[in-house]
């Protein structure tokens, strides 16, 4: 089993706070959901982990659960390890990409490079698309495809990339139901195989069952456990500052 510590993280955007003292641990086999109100931190925090913005203080380990702290490492010295997938708002859809490229570039770490791709890697990237049933679309144009198609491209891309941490973010936004089911059925699968998946998302509906654990944030660390543990009246007060309703059979 592996553990994803964050350590006192801190991180600032311009002048302002957006995670203050940060302090949370999450074992690996777990599908974790990442919730809060807008400006809360969220994607901020997974891209403070992955060192893709600068942090005030604090530290992200990932290492051996069984061990002592010596043996976890900064995260940022495996990203190896790491498929992240950004909100689709942050990506070109415009760029002349086919969707075997955009899954083949989760193959890239692996092969380096400027080097050819190895058959292992496209019968991976071939089964990744099955997976996530665009196996029959490798010649379209990303760009082309519904918000849906595209989400799942990028999980393959993710899946191609047989990483240990998975970090999606806001993945379910302006996707179909058929497409959100794909989703949760591969996260969990994912988490059953031993991965730690973490998931950015603002819906506090149903859906809500489909987490193992559940970290709310509100630029501080508000609760971070079980659906029952964090879903409590108090917690989404502090969360969100008002009273509010969400699938309570999901706790």
């Amino acid at each position: 089993m592996t553990r994803l510590t964050i350590d006192h993280l801190t991180v600032n955007y311009r002048d302002t706070q957006a995670l203050r003292n940060i302090n949370l641990t999450l074992e690996s086999g777990q599908l974790v959901g990442i919730f809060g109100p807008n400006g809360a931190g969220k994607s901020t925090l997974i891209k403070a982990a992955l060192g893709l913005i600068p942090t005030v203080t604090g530290r992200v380990l990932w290492g051996d659960s069984s061990s002592d702290a010596s043996g976890n490492r900064p995260l940022t010295h495996q990203l190896d390890r790491v498929a992240y997938v950004p909100q689709r708002s942050q990506i070109d859809w415009s760029f002349p990409a086919t969707v075997w490229d955009v899954v083949m570039m989760g193959r890239t770490q692996k092969t380096g490079w400027f080097q050819r791709y190895s058959a292992v890697s496209r019968r991976i990237a071939a089964a990744a698309l099955e997976r996530v049933g665009m196996a029959a679309y490798g010649d379209r144009r990303i760009g082309s495809l519904s918000g849906g198609q595209q989400q799942r491209v990028f999980l393959a891309r993710a899946l191609a990339q047989e990483a240990d941490l998975f970090c999606f973010d806001e993945p379910f936004v302006g996707v179909d139901q058929t497409t959100e089911a794909v989703l949760f059925r591969i996260f969990g699968e994912l988490a059953a195989d031993g991965k730690l998946v973490l998931v950015v998302n603002h819906d506090l509906g149903e859906s809500i069952a489909n987490f193992d654990q559940l970290v709310l944030l509100n630029r501080d660390l508000i609760a971070a456990g079980p659906r029952s543990h964090v879903l409590t009246p108090e917690n989404m007060r502090r969360a969100y500052g008002t009273s509010v309703q969400f699938f309570s059979q999901a706790a």
